[in-house]
């Protein structure tokens, strides 16, 4: 059974910083692509982020390029996305996906931005 768990989100001040984490199982990790998706209230689901599968090259979307960083640990199924200088409009829940059907994602962990 395909499990994606992410973890640590939070209320973060803008201009701060926060490390998500996403645990996969019951699948090869190390075979996957793996994107971060997010969602803002209201809005509909919004591509962030994607690493290749050994991690060679990873993709951002231009409202986090600079900011955002995607990484991932293949000997440990996990994935992660380091957010820095965060915005307001950072504020959203925030998917671990495998592969690139977006019915493959986990719960998801909330960031929140704001003063």
């Amino acid at each position: 059974q395909v499990q994606l768990v992410e973890s640590g989100g939070g209320l973060v001040q803008p201009g701060g910083s926060l490390r998500l984490s996403c645990a996969g199982s019951g699948f090869i990790v190390s075979e996957q692509d793996m994107s971060w998706l997010r969602q803002a209230p209201g809005k509909g689901l919004e591509w962030v982020s994607r690493i290749t599968s050994d991690g060679s090259a990873t993709f951002y979307a231009d409202s986090v390029k600079g900011r955002f960083t995607i990484s991932r640990d293949n000997v440990k199924n996990m994935i992660y996305l380091q957010m820095n200088n965060l915005k307001v409009e950072d504020t959203a829940v925030y998917f671990c996906r495998k592969g690139y059907d977006d019915n493959d994602r986990g719960r998801g962990t909330q960031v929140t931005v704001s003063s």
